[in-house]
């Protein structure tokens, strides 16, 4: 008879043991930080326990406990996606290597998941929220199964998403999305925020009852719904939320399995001809789609450079995504907060004017190519006026679609005119002095240091660029400014239309005249700028 093979569950418990305790050996800092995050996490994951146990006995208690174990599922399948490298074993294609199939490696790698701080507060939230609703006999049964229900769906929907998304991971696009998941938490933690404060504006919890019904059908969620109605009687609706969540479960893994079993069996990329040479002949030739509407020239070719940066750069695609996406947000926070303004557009176009800031050090130390095609004014002055051009081609229609939207979204539609005329000023009055310090004070971005956009050293030039220059950018807007106020003091209301050509033409103005001015010293300082953004 042949003899079953050994479990290798252990194995890889031990290995992410090891894993962990191999990653802290690295530096004192980081096992400084680690411990920090256990006693953080233990106290965050204690206080939510207890805030969910004294939600017991209350009637809006599933309000509340429902759509916290949706929210913490969403988070699970979120993770793997913006935190590629915070688990190292969820990149399967490190084991396929080994002889063992997929369904040896389910149950190791699900057990192995327990293991690390996430688990532990997920454990902690899991455990309060069925606590908060399990009353009797049948409610602390259907608890005892919600509770490793919730905590196996969470694990098995992020190894899903982490096996079906392993090649995006473990691409330069995957890098990307984690240097962007600081945006997404900070934007996350605004509507979290906002959520609280319109929650007691609405009266608590009982807002969210309509939302709770809805989710205590919808797995996970449903297991932890099952416990209140295993509480309350209703046992026909509890074996229900509890199929439905152990349905949800079996389908994850089997759509875990197929995803392991096909990165397991399928050959490498590597090993593959992934196009054919005519494929690749015809992607060298010529340009495609929009940006075949570029003129064939260096302002063209610069302005298709400065875009490409935006798209591939990880650090400056987090810059444009941070502007962007702060940029919108502002205003709709404080509109939600009752401090709407239809002024509070203008934050788009301060945002985004600031990436015209230390232009030459987004090139790294490749500037040297730059710079040696570079010979007289005038090629300084085309260089540095295609990159403001790629910049004004998604500022200016972004800035006017903001401004639109936010007038409309607060009923004043009739300071359209005002309001776009001032964000379109102070766009155009930001960029010119972004010429400016780009060239007065060029500094390098570090390529390899993690969110370090400062080579060390650097540090007082950075904060003169981009505060100086904000500065500067604020007293040049003053005048546009002035009139505003002037035009709404004196009643001229009639002709408040006239200051979005007025900013119109302050926003075209200015640039120019910075492209004039700084053109010759540009190509006098090359030599500095290149030594200034080269340090990284």
């Amino acid at each position: 008879m042949r003899a079953a093979a050994p479990s290798v569950t252990w194995t890889f418990t031990r290995l992410k043991l090891s894993l962990l305790r191999n990653g802290l050996r690295q530096s004192s800092g980081r096992t400084a930080a680690f411990v920090i995050s256990i006693v953080l996490v233990l106290l965050l994951g204690a206080g939510q326990l207890l805030g969910l146990i004294l939600l017991r006995g209350s009637e809006h208690a599933a309000a509340g406990v429902v759509p916290l174990a949706a929210l913490m599922a969403l988070g699970w399948a979120v993770m793997p996606v913006f935190f590629p490298s915070g688990d190292e074993t969820l990149d399967p294609t490190r084991l396929v290597m080994l002889p063992l199939r997929a369904r040896r490696l389910m149950p190791a790698l699900l057990i192995a998941s327990l293991v690390g701080i996430g688990p532990l507060f997920t454990v902690l939230v899991a455990l309060g929220a069925v606590l908060a609703l399990a009353h009797g006999a049948a409610g602390v049964v259907a608890a005892v199964i919600a509770l490793p229900l919730l905590v196996l769906v969470c694990l098995a929907l992020a190894r899903a998403v982490a096996a079906v998304n392993v090649r995006l991971l473990t691409s330069r696009r995957g890098r990307d999305l984690a240097l962007l998941s600081g945006l997404v938490i900070a934007v996350g933690v605004q509507l979290l925020n906002l959520g609280v404060q319109r929650l007691s504006d609405a009266g608590g919890l009982s807002a969210l009852e309509p939302v709770a019904d809805v989710l205590a059908w919808v797995p996970p969620a449903s297991a932890v719904a099952a416990v209140q109605s295993a509480g309350e009687g209703a046992y026909g609706p509890a074996l229900a939320q509890v199929a439905l969540s152990a349905a949800a479960l079996a389908v994850l893994l089997w759509w875990w399995f197929r995803s392991l079993d096909r990165l397991m069996t399928s050959p490498d990329a590597s090993t593959v001809q992934a196009v054919t040479a005519r494929e690749k002949s015809r992607g060298r030739t010529g340009r495609k789609g929009l940006t075949g509407l570029l003129p064939h020239s260096r302002t063209g070719a610069v302005m298709l450079r400065t875009l490409r940066y935006a798209w591939r750069d990880p650090k400056t695609k987090v810059g444009w995504a941070s502007s962007l996406g702060v940029g919108i947000l502002l205003p709709a926070v404080f509109a939600a907060q009752g401090n709407g303004s239809v002024y509070n557009a203008c934050w788009v176009a301060g945002l985004l004017g600031i990436q015209m800031y230390n232009q030459f050090g987004q090139d790294y130390s490749g500037f040297w190519l730059v710079a040696s095609t570079i010979s007289s004014a005038r090629d300084a002055y085309v260089e540095t006026r295609a990159r403001m051009l790629a910049i004004a081609l998604i500022a200016v229609p972004y800035v006017t679609a903001v401004v639109v939207a936010y007038s409309l979204l607060l009923g004043e539609w009739q300071a359209i005119p005002e309001v776009l005329g001032l964000a379109l000023g102070l766009l155009g009055v930001l960029m010119a002095t972004g010429v400016y310090t780009s060239y007065r004070f060029p500094y390098s971005i570090p390529q390899d240091s993690g969110y370090k956009n400062v080579a060390p050293g650097q540090g007082s030039l950075a904060y003169l660029s981009i505060f100086g220059g904000m500065a500067i950018g604020a007293l040049l807007c003053a005048p546009l400014v002035a009139l505003t106020i002037w035009l709404h003091l004196s009643g001229g209301h009639a002709w408040l239309w006239a200051l979005l050509p007025v900013g119109l033409l302050y926003g075209f103005s200015a640039p120019a005249l910075a492209l004039r001015g700084a053109a010759p010293r540009v190509a006098a300082r090359l030599p500095e700028i290149l030594t200034a953004v080269s340090r990284g």
